[in-house]
């Protein structure tokens, strides 16, 4: 454990400052004094800006909406402090060259800089590492405080544990580039966050998710701090065995119907997330079709809730099946699955077999729901229909899901050896080839080429999955950087 830090004082900055500095969108503040590297200070949210400058002369339009929402959502004389920083270095620009590298690479519009720089001949740009508090540390009455100013903090904030906003390889990506006032790296990307800031869609689930998708591709943190993390309740997940373990003693006053239907509706709701594509014309019941499936290709089935699978389930199948389907060839084509928890009787294993007809445990299939909630995209369909094999399945499945867990460590010992590595290296970005060769020494889980090696890191770093960057150097050498880690859900 590190030694104790002792803060006793606050540094006064625009609370849209903090904000940015919280989410890595800015390693730096401007300040109106040279700060002492190595001093550390909590970060005070500022009602004011500057005398006569408001939100749209401040900051650039991308950043507006960011600005509005947290000085409105501040309450007057009731202000938290949730940040505290260490200085690190400070930087002097005095040359329009300088200020407008720092207005395309920053928050703040160049005619703010430029007027900076005719009151005070320059402009200071103060680096800071920024770190969350334990606990906010809520303060009494107005700030009276100018920005760039010293506070005295009545009760000294006591911090035994640090915990950065931006983890030791992002912060160093950024604090290189802003120290060398080098151009944004996807300001299209920025434009779009920004739109999607300003969006009120009725897509909002969406867009707050690929917001946060694109938070981290630019190497912000987003604001939960997580990778698309998902809002819904997934309490449903978990019922997905309970439900079809049901029987008529255990259902807490519903009818066997009742719980048969709740099973049959989990069920569905669980292909769909899964990445079927549902007729809902069919929805079970009385002489109905329990489970009908299009795409990825067509699936038919029958639920059996309780501790039994009749034997006439098979018989059912077939009959509703054809009529559901009624072209011969589809029919056969068609994958066959009966999910229930019961033990199939040798009849209805004999039948399911000879039929093409799969049978599923629900806790098998709530494994895979489970998979694909952690780890989305996870499941893939077209490779999982080969695993459900005619008469029970539950076992080929489970040796498909851990075949897809396999993956997915191997993939998570990649990306933490390319951080380690980068850590080590103390750089921003490697080489295929070296990734490779260290990869090889680590004693690796799976053995990979070249271009076994190579084609994951592409995966990896698509935008889709985002746990790692890739460029290009001019001589087509790729290049690949640390962004996330990959937390494998067990």
């Amino acid at each position: 454990m590190s030694s104790e830090i002792i803060i006793d004082k606050a540094l006064c900055l625009p609370s849209p400052d903090i904000q940015a500095l919280a989410y890595g969108r800015i390693v730096a503040t401007l300040s109106g004094v040279s700060l002492i590297n190595g001093d550390k200070f909590a970060l005070y949210p500022s009602e004011l800006i500057l005398p006569n400058w408001n939100i749209q002369n401040y900051y650039h339009p991308n950043f507006w909406t960011v600005a509005k929402s947290v000085i409105n959502s501040e309450e007057t004389g009731n202000l938290k402090i949730l940040f505290w920083a260490k200085s690190l270095s400070c930087q002097i620009l005095d040359r329009d060259s300088d200020i407008e590298a720092l207005s395309n690479l920053g928050i703040w519009k160049l005619n703010l800089l430029e007027d900076l720089i005719e009151k005070r001949r320059n402009v200071i740009l103060a680096f800071l590492r920024v770190y969350k508090l334990p606990q906010p540390l809520s303060i009494q009455g107005a700030n009276l405080a100018k920005v760039g100013r010293f506070l005295s903090i009545s009760k000294s904030i006591r911090i035994e544990k640090k915990f950065p906003v931006l983890d030791d390889a992002l912060f160093n990506h950024h604090l290189e580039n802003w120290q060398c006032l080098n151009p944004p790296e996807h300001p299209s990307l920025e434009e779009l966050e920004a739109l999607l800031s300003h969006s009120n869609s009725s897509y909002a689930k969406a867009a707050q998710e690929l917001k946060s998708n694109l938070r981290i591709l630019l190497r912000w943190r987003p604001e939960n701090n997580n990778f698309i993390t998902r809002k819904d309740n997934a309490n449903w997940i978990h019922e997905i065995a309970a439900l079809g373990e049901r029987s008529r003693e255990l259902d807490e006053g519903k009818s066997n119907y009742q719980a048969g239907t709740d099973f049959e509706i989990s069920v569905r709701k669980s292909l769909e997330y899964l990445g079927f594509k549902i007729d809902y014309a069919h929805r079970g019941g009385a002489g109905g079709l329990d489970l009908s499936c299009s795409e990825p290709y067509t699936l038919i089935g029958e639920c059996k809730s309780g501790r039994k699978i009749p034997n006439d389930t098979a018989i059912q199948l077939l009959n509703l099946g054809t009529l559901r389907l009624s072209n011969k060839e589809t029919f056969n084509k068609a994958v066959k699955i009966i999910i229930g928890p019961g033990n199939p009787t040798d009849q209805l294993e004999k039948a399911a077999k000879v039929h093409g007809m799969s049978i599923i445990n629900p806790y098998t299939l709530e494994k895979l729901v489970h998979l694909q909630h952690k780890h989305p995209g996870s499941i893939d369909l077209i490779e999982l229909k080969h695993y459900l094999l005619d008469g029970r399945a539950d076992s080929e499945v489970s040796h498909y899901i851990d075949l897809v867990k396999d993956r997915l460590r191997l993939r998570a010992y990649i990306v933490t050896q390319v951080k380690q590595y980068l850590l080590d290296a103390k750089a921003q970005a490697a080489n295929l080839d070296s990734l490779h060769a260290v990869y090889m020494v680590s004693k690796p889980p799976k053995r990979l080429s070249r271009e076994e090696f190579l084609n994951i890191l592409i995966e990896l770093s698509s935008p889709l999955s985002g746990y790692l960057g890739r460029y290009q150097q001019e001589d087509n050498r790729d290049f690949f950087y640390f962004l996330r880690d990959l937390v494998v859900a067990e």
